[in-house]
C-alpha cells in the first residue's frame, strides 16, 4: 500500500517528464527501491537532477523512513492512531518508543550537523530552500537507503564521517534496512547514562533492560566494528592505491547495505569485490545472528 500510493504520487512528476509508460515505470521502481531500503536508481546521477523537487524528495523520504522504522513499529503506530480516533489509550511497546526516539534523534542531530558543515560548501550552489532539502535527503538515505540529491564526492571529510556514523546505526529491527539497528544504539546509550547517573539498573522509559539484552548490543557493536576494521584492512592491503576515507566509507556503506560510494566501486578489483559481497551479506544478515549460527549450542566447561 505504501509502495503504491508513492508510485502515484510520483508518478504526478516523472509522467510529464518522461512519457506516461516510462514515468509510470519509474515511479513504480523509485517507490519499491525507496521503501526497501534498496538505493537502486535507474537515473545515472541517482536523484541529483531532482535536488530541488520538494514533492519527490518528500515522498522519498517518507518511504526511506517508514521501511526503515519496521513492520512491528508501523503496525503498532498504526494501532495507536487508529485508538486515539476511537478515543481509547493504547500503550505502545517499549520496542516501538526506542525505535521512533532514536529515529527522530538521528534524523534531526544528522540534519542539523550537515546543514553547518556543508552550507557553504556542496550546498553552497543552491538556495536556501534547496540546502535545507538536500541536507534532510543526504542524512535520511545516508540510514540505508543509498539515493542521494548531491555528489558524495563534493563532501568534506566531517560530513562524510557523519555519514559513516549514520550508515553504521542504521535502520531498525524488523524493517528493510541493515546496520547495527537503531534499538541497539538506544539501549547502549541507556546502558551509559545509567553509568554516569550510578545507577545500578538500566531503565528506558520506566522499564528495566535485562543484562542479558545489554550484552547482546555491545556484543553487536563489537562484531560490528571487527567486520568493518578487517574488512577494510584487507581492502587496502590488496589495492594501496585507494585512501583510507574512500575504503572505510565503502566497507562501511556495504555493511549498512546502504550503497553510497565516493567512485571507487567500478575500481574494485574481483578481490576486493568479493570482500564487499560478504561484507553486505553479513551485515544484512546481522553478524549477530552468524555469530549464533557457527557457535557451541552449549557452554564447554563451567568455572
Amino acid at each position: 500500500l505504501l509502495e503504491s500510493l508513492g508510485a502515484i504520487i510520483l508518478a504526478t512528476r516523472f509522467c510529464p517528464r518522461f512519457g506516461f509508460w516510462p514515468g509510470v515505470w519509474f515511479s513504480v521502481f523509485h517507490s519499491v527501491s525507496a521503501f526497501c531500503n534498496a538505493g537502486f536508481s535507474v537515473f545515472s546521477n541517482s536523484f541529483e537532477s531532482f535536488t530541488g523537487d520538494v514533492l519527490v524528495n518528500t515522498v522519498l523520504i517518507f518511504l526511506i523512513i517508514l521501511g526503515g522504522l519496521g513492520f512491528l513499529v508501523l503496525y503498532e503506530s498504526g494501532e495507536k492512531i487508529s485508538s486515539s480516533v476511537r478515543g481509547r489509550t493504547l500503550r505502545i511497546s517499549l520496542h516501538t518508543r526506542i525505535v521512533l526516539t532514536v529515529t527522530l534523534l538521528l534524523i534531526f542531530g544528522g540534519f542539523v550537523l550537515f546543514l553547518f558543515l556543508e552550507w557553504n560548501g556542496a550546498l553552497a550552489a543552491f538556495a536556501p530552500g534547496q540546502k535545507i532539502t538536500a541536507a534532510l535527503f543526504q542524512v535520511v538515505t545516508a540510514r540505508t537507503a543509498g539515493f542521494n540529491t548531491i555528489a558524495v564526492n563534493s563532501l568534506g571529510s566531517g560530513t562524510v564521517f557523519l555519514l559513516i556514523l549514520l550508515m553504521f546505526i542504521g535502520a531498525s529491527p524488523g524493517s528493510t534496512g541493515g546496520g547495527v539497528k537503531t534499538s541497539t544504539l538506544g539501549i547502549v546509550m541507556a546502558f551509559l547514562k545509567s553509568k554516569i547517573s550510578a545507577r545500578e539498573s538500566v531503565s528506558l522509559f520506566r522499564r528495566t533492560l535485562p543484562m542479558e539484552l545489554i550484552m547482546k548490543a555491545f556484543s553487536l557493536i563489537f562484531l560490528a566494528m571487527a567486520v568493518i576494521v578487517m574488512a577494510s584492512f584487507v581492502i587496502l592491503v590488496n589495492q594501496p592505491e585507494f585512501s583510507m576515507k574512500e575504503v572505510f566509507f565503502e566497507v562501511v556503506s556495504a555493511f549498512g547495505t546502504v550503497g553510497l560510494s565516493l567512485g571507487i566501486t567500478p575500481r574494485l578489483s574481483p578481490f576486493s569485490k568479493t570482500v564487499i559481497i560478504l561484507t553486505m551479506y553479513i551485515g544484512r544478515i546481522g553478524p549477530l545472528t552468524l555469530l549464533y549460527a557457527f557457535s557451541r549450542r552449549k557452554a564447554f566447561g563451567k568455572y
